[in-house]
């Protein structure tokens, strides 16, 4: 049996358009729905809080992230109570494209 290791973006292996993004966007989104899960919040009242109608929510606790831009996730999380930093640096590869990452601190 032959095993194809992954490149580490299963969007990127799945051969999908933006993996970049789209993978940026999940951890932003996994992070949103672990704090609102960790505040016991109802849909309706994260949705108050995020400045979201209900509908939206669902959609973001779902993972149906078309209909949201990694800035309007990043705005989410700072009405959640979260600092993001956007660190730039040199690559550590040279000869590869540079990459986005999104780590949490918790």
């Amino acid at each position: 049996m032959e095993i194809d290791r992954g490149t580490g973006n299963v969007f990127a292996d799945l051969g999908l358009p933006d993996p970049e993004e789209r993978q940026t966007k999940l951890k932003l989104a996994i992070e949103i729905n672990e704090i609102v899960k960790a505040r016991r919040l109802k849909q309706a009242e994260a949705g108050t809080l995020l400045g979201l109608p209900q509908p939206k929510v669902s959609q973001l606790v779902n993972y149906r992230l078309d209909g949201f831009s990694v800035e309007r996730l990043m705005g989410l999380l700072t009405r959640l109570d979260r600092d993001v930093e956007i660190v730039i640096r040199p690559r550590r590869e040279p000869h590869q494209d540079g990459q986005v990452s999104v780590h949490a601190l918790r």
